[in-house]
């Protein structure tokens, strides 16, 4: 576990901004952002949009020099997304690095709770699904998948986090930097979990702070089957491998155990 004195305030923070075909809502939610954290720079990862996001992203940065961006050659996922992020963010010499949503579901005006919790923390997310978090304008069965996915990740990798799904975070660099992430192939929503359970196996501290998310007004989920078909098939593999690992250990602990008759 990660001594809290040796983490201290949060100095430079940049908040990354996954973009595809995200046109109608990325002005608000920048300008939103540097509202709400006006000491925090925010960087959009635009993944080649066809509808002219990256260029409205260029006007952005032209007009505001702690807005950046960075110009991806293709849809290539949300987590090779954030991973060209984390990279870039770490070369800049940034102290936090935040993900946020493009799409307004994330609220800006919520990232300085984050920030706060985060000057005690290794990785802040923020959540759903613990006590004073909330959805909004979900449908029944879309509330129902996340919960159950949520659950079956706790009791899975006995992980004690209640959204690991959740996208809107906040990573120390120095906990970024602990997580090996030139390993992670993880893309859609798996990709939270995976550095999520880094994390956690890392010994580090990990804080929910509830948030109220607000599904998007403008534009289309990313959510598809196949983004639901790689976390169920990942997370039941990684799921499977820790509990064989926690058999083979038991099993060796009692094989070293020497039965009392031996002794008569």
């Amino acid at each position: 576990m990660t001594n809290p004195q040796t983490r201290g305030a949060l100095g430079r923070v940049v908040v990354l901004v996954p973009t595809y075909n995200e046109r109608e809502n990325l002005p608000t939610v920048v300008s939103r952002t540097r509202a709400a954290v006006p000491e925090a720079d925010v960087m959009i990862l635009d993944d080649n949009s066809p509808d002219g996001t990256g260029v409205l992203a260029d006007g952005l940065a032209e007009r505001d020099p702690s807005v950046h961006v960075i110009h991806r050659r293709a849809k290539e996922g949300l987590g090779a997304a954030y991973l060209a992020g984390f990279r870039w963010a770490l070369d800049e010499g940034y102290d936090a690095v935040v993900e946020m949503d493009a799409d307004g579901s994330h609220q800006p005006e919520q990232l300085r709770t984050l920030l706060v919790a985060a000057e005690d923390a290794d990785l802040v997310i923020g959540s759903r699904w613990v006590p004073g978090g909330s959805v909004q304008n979900w449908p029944v069965h879309r509330k129902a998948l996340s919960v159950g996915g949520n659950i079956y990740v706790r009791v899975l990798l006995g992980m004690p986090v209640h959204d690991a799904t959740a996208g809107y975070r906040v990573y120390r660099s120095s906990t970024l930097r602990q997580l090996d992430l030139a390993s992670v192939r993880s893309q859609g929503y798996c990709f939270q979990v995976d550095m999520t359970w880094r994390a956690v196996r890392r010994g580090l501290t990990v804080v929910e702070v509830p948030i109220e998310f607000v599904e998007r007004e403008i534009g289309d989920s990313k959510m598809s089957q196949g983004i639901v078909n790689e976390s169920l098939r990942n997370i039941t593999g990684w799921g499977a491998a820790y509990r064989a690992r926690q058999v083979a250990a038991l099993v060796r602990q009692a094989g070293r155990r020497e039965p009392q008759w031996h002794r008569l």
